[in-house]
Formats: structure tokens, C-alpha cells, sequence
């Protein structure tokens, strides 16, 4: 029994007729309830995953709609979902396109533009690889497929523009419109860029008063044209100062990625990092923790021997602390700092390896998280449907909508701080 359909079929997918089919609509939804979302367990029959079905005889067409073009287990979802359609009787041909359609949360005041997902990735300490890992992880999500932004917040270090190659004296453009000074990021393998290292002179030391700091981060926020985004990932200075409170306070966020390392002292401050977000709650804020990301967790030796150096179980302390999953372990290697200072990070320069490969996997379980909570978020508010970013949109244009009818970001965030969460999970890897 053939895989796929012919060219002729597929691209004739949306003309086919109905009637005279071998199975019914019916058998074949009935057949695919059967399929689950690993995350939120339930049938993608009943998420309206499945889109554009078609039957021409004994000829079955259709795809599945995913909440994340990054979804790391879409190439199962498509083989299970073959496999009970093929089985019907009937049924000789069958094909199953996999598409995505990012869900953005339900509380769209004050988002930023065209931005589905803003995700932040925090540590309470300088030395933990956060900028690394922000730089790999949106790569690693461009690769799936996303449209994904980069925005480098960090005022103290904004070393983002060396990682990704930005030669000196490249940097945004800008034009005013209306009276009001735009900004375009620059794109960088694949990936839109904005950085306060583009404002600055590059060896100058950036001394800024709260005020300034408050009014930069609300300029970037506000100004910078990212166009439509699935992703922007945003690099955070480490502690719990102006810049956090000023963006969090700005920008609803989807959730914050925390970056620590395995010792004692480094996971006291990034616990602090942590608490921050947990404690924007007493503003009516909600920022969900997506799960932690451990860095430097062991070298491993040419013999294959690992040595933990930086001592063992830091990111699973945190992760078990606020009962969120450990995402991910990156080990402490050479590939790493060779990316980083040439302008070329791992997942681009040695996608094969095993470090791009875990910096892969931390992408697809931050995706899985971020869709999770997005619609768990979403079905909260008073039961709403799940809807796109462009359907609502759409609802606000046409007049059926305005923004306050969306329901407030506090009520939609509180579905999602223990959303796939269990203690001591562990949806990352250390490798084989």
C-alpha cells in the first residue's frame, strides 16, 4: 500500500470529490480520534487538528494542523495517523500533510505586533551560558520552520551580535512614519536581530540610570518592526533589576526559560530569578515557567568518560523546586565556544552533533510547552474555542471583537504555571 498519494492527487487535494468513497468521513475521524496530543491528551479530532479532509474512492487526503511547526513528534503523529486511515477497509492510497498554525494566548492587549509567542530566557546570575543557549534555542527553532526573533536585552553584556557574526558597524535601520521612529531588525541566518549592542559603541561601558534602562527596553519594545513572528525570544540580563520588570511589565510573555549550571551557588541565584516571575503574580501578571535549562552539565572525555566538574543535579533542584520540567542538559564543550566566538553556533555550524541535537530537542520541548499553555490558556477563558492569531485578528477588523472582549492576561495566565509540569520530569536529555 503506497505512503503518499501521486503529485496530481496532492495538488488536486482541495478539488476532490466526495462521493463514492470506499470509507466515510465519519470512519476515518472516528479512526484518527484515536490519536492523542502527547501533551495535551487529548484526540486531535476533538483539537480540530485535522483540516482539509478529502476522499476521491478508495483515495484518502488530509492534513493535521499543529499548534507549533517545531513539534518534536510530528513525523509520529503523521506515521500513526497513515497507519489507522490505511487500515480501514477500503482504503488503498492515503495522504497526511503535516501544517502548523502557531496559537498565539488569548490576551492580546499590549502584545507586541505580530508576535504569537514572546518567550524570555532569565538566569539570576552572569557565567551560565543564558545568551548561548537564547542564540541556539531560536536557531534551533527557525529550523523547524518558525519565523523566529531574537531581541538582545541584556544592557550590561550584549554579546548576542558577536555570537551570530554581526560584522562592526552593521546594525538596524530606521525610518519615521506618521511622526513615530521605526525600527527594522537586521536578520541573521535566518532569524530577525535587535540588540542594544547596536545603540551603543562597542567597547564603551553601558552606565544607565533606571530611567534611561526603562526608557530603552519600552523603545525596543515598542518601535522595532518584526513583522509577523511565531517566536521572539528575548535575553535578559542576569538579576532581577529594571530590565525584567520594565519588560514583563510591558510585554505579556508567553513564559521565561530559566539557564542555570549544576552548582550550589549558581542555582541559589538563579532560584531568585525564578521567584521574580512567580512574584509578578501580586501585579496581576502571570508568567508561566516553561522549564529549565542546565548548562555545562559534564564534559566528556575523548575515552567517552563524563566528568561533572561544575558538580550534578542543579537544574533538576530548580525544576523540582517550582514543578516545572528539566528541558534540557548541555554539556560543556569545545563545538559550544568555537560556535559562539566565530560567529556560527552550534546547531548551524555542527547540526549533527550531539550538542546542536540537545539544543534541538530543548527547542521542540519549549515549543510543546509554549503551545500547551496557549491553549490550556485559551479553553480557560470561559471555555473560548482555540483560535489563531490571524483569526482574531480578523474578529477585531470586522467588528465582532475588540480587544477588551479578549479575555485579561491575568485569567488566561493562570491556566498555565503547572501546565505538563511534574516533579522531577525530565523532558530533556543528557544524551545516549
Amino acid at each position: 500500500m503506497s505512503n503518499t498519494l501521486s503529485n496530481t492527487f496532492a495538488a488536486d487535494l482541495s478539488d476532490m470529490p466526495d462521493e463514492g468513497s470506499s470509507a466515510s468521513k465519519d470512519a476515518i475521524l472516528q479512526a484518527l480520534s484515536g490519536i492523542e496530543d502527547p501533551d495535551l491528551h487529548r484526540s486531535i479530532v476533538e483539537l480540530g487538528f485535522i483540516k482539509e479532509l478529502r476522499v476521491c474512492g478508495p483515495n484518502v487526503a488530509f492534513s493535521i494542523e499543529l499548534t507549533t511547526p517545531a513539534c518534536p513528534v510530528k513525523e509520529q503523529m503523521q506515521q500513526a495517523a497513515h497507519q489507522v486511515v490505511a487500515a480501514l477497509p477500503g482504503v488503498e492510497r492515503v495522504v497526511v500533510k503535516m501544517t502548523a498554525q502557531t496559537r498565539t494566548m488569548p490576551a492580546i492587549r499590549n502584545l507586541i505586533p505580530g508576535i504569537k509567542h514572546a518567550i524570555a530566557v532569565a538566569a539570576g546570575k552572569g557565567g551560565v551560558g543564558k545568551s548561548t543557549t537564547a542564540v541556539n534555542l531560536a536557531l534551533a527553532l527557525a529550523q523547524s520552520g518558525a519565523k523566529v526573533g531574537l531581541l538582545d536585552a541584556d544592557i550590561y553584556g550584549p554579546s548576542i551580535p558577536i555570537m551570530l557574526g554581526v560584522p562592526e558597524g552593521e546594525g538596524p535601520l530606521g525610518s519615521e512614519e506618521d511622526g513615530v521612529q521605526r525600527i527594522f531588525p537586521i536578520e541573521r541566518h535566518g532569524i530577525k536581530l535587535m540588540s542594544i549592542g547596536f545603540m551603543t559603541e562597542k567597547r564603551d561601558p553601558i552606565m544607565w540610570r533606571g530611567a534611561m534602562i526603562h526608557k530603552m527596553i519600552q523603545l525596543m519594545l515598542s518601535q522595532v518592526v518584526w513583522g509577523e513572528l511565531d517566536y521572539l525570544i528575548i535575553d535578559l540580563p542576569p538579576g532581577t533589576g529594571d530590565v525584567q520588570l520594565t519588560l514583563v511589565q510591558s510585554a505579556p510573555l508567553t513564559g521565561a526559560l530559566i539557564v542555570t549550571t549544576p552548582e550550589a551557588v549558581a542555582v541559589e541565584d538563579v532560584m531568585r530569578a525564578a521567584r521574580m516571575f512567580s512574584k509578578m503574580e501580586a501585579m496581576k501578571i502571570k508568567v508561566p515557567l516553561l522549564g529549565v535549562v542546565e548548562n555545562m552539565s559534564y564534559f566528556e572525555a575523548p575515552d567517552g568518560t563524563r566528568h561533572y566538574i561544575f558538580g550534578e543535579g542543579g537544574g533538576l533542584q530548580v525544576a523540582n523546586a517550582f514543578e516545572v520540567p528539566l528541558l534540557g542538559e548541555v554539556p560543556r564543550t569545545i563545538e559550544i565556544t568555537r560556535g559562539g566566538d566565530a560567529g556560527l553556533p552550534v546547531v548551524l555550524a555542527e547540526p549533527g552533533s550531539h550538542a546542536a541535537k540537545i539544543y534541538q530537542e530543548i527547542a521542540g520541548n519549549v515549543a510543546r510547552r509554549a503551545a500547551t499553555l496557549s491553549v490550556e490558556a485559551r479553553e480557560f477563558a470561559e471555555g473560548a474555542p482555540l483560535k489563531t492569531m490571524d483569526e482574531l485578528k480578523a474578529e477585531i477588523a470586522s467588528g465582532k471583537a475588540t480587544p477588551q472582549d479578549v479575555a485579561p492576561r491575568e485569567r488566561a495566565g493562570s491556566a498555565g504555571t503547572t501546565a505538563s509540569a511534574a516533579e522531577g520530569t525530565r523532558e530533556g536529555t543528557r544524551g545516549p
